[in-house]
């Protein structure tokens, strides 16, 4: 006989959800991400925003991960900004330090893309500070859905926010913890 466990909603390992995809192409940076939060099998939002502008709107960003914890992350990069205008990968680089490095910070689940109109970067936990090679990242539940989308797509078409979209449908189709709510932010030439 098997029993259905009630989720823990303090386990932050329970909290599921989200893809992020950031697709550059053409001049222009395209950041999407799904709006659906989940504990366990339980939806208990559809339409958060994980993606976000900084530092007066040049930089934008997405999270996945606890929310707490990414919202702990994106101030400590808007000053990271604040501290090193228009040097995004050495803000990034001195974030990504600080989060191996210090005590609380090492306890931070989460995971971001950050970009401005010239540089995307995926920051973690573990000291990475990775520029894609491609023009497309990925992170969260659904990211390697979206990226796989985004890249089988990026040879075929122009507009990134056409593939950001497409390869976020693509992953919500997949993933059950990702959602068709979007955010999208776009940095660059229109």
């Amino acid at each position: 006989m098997t029993h259905a466990t009630t989720p823990d909603y303090a386990d932050a390992t329970q909290w599921r959800g989200t893809t992020i995809v950031a697709v550059r192409k053409g001049g222009r940076l395209v950041l999407a991400g799904d709006g659906q939060v989940s504990i366990g099998p339980t939806v208990m939002k559809g339409n958060a925003r994980k993606v976000r502008r900084l530092s007066g709107g040049q930089v934008v960003a997405g999270f996945a991960g606890a929310t707490a914890d990414a919202f702990a992350l994106f101030e400590r990069l808007e000053a990271k900004l604040e501290q090193y205008p228009a040097q995004l990968a050495r803000a990034c680089v001195e974030l990504a330090k600080d989060w191996r490095t210090d005590r609380y910070l090492r306890r931070l689940e989460a995971m971001l893309v950050v970009g401005d109109k010239e540089e995307t970067y995926l920051l973690t936990g573990a000291g990475d500070v990775l520029e894609p090679e491609d023009g497309v990242v990925a992170v969260g539940s659904g990211g390697n859905f979206a990226l796989s989308a985004a890249r089988a797509l990026y040879d075929y078409e122009e507009d990134p926010e056409i593939i950001a979209r497409k390869a976020m449908a693509i992953a919500a189709r997949i993933c059950v913890y990702t959602n068709e709510n979007l955010t999208v932010e776009i940095l660059g030439e229109e």
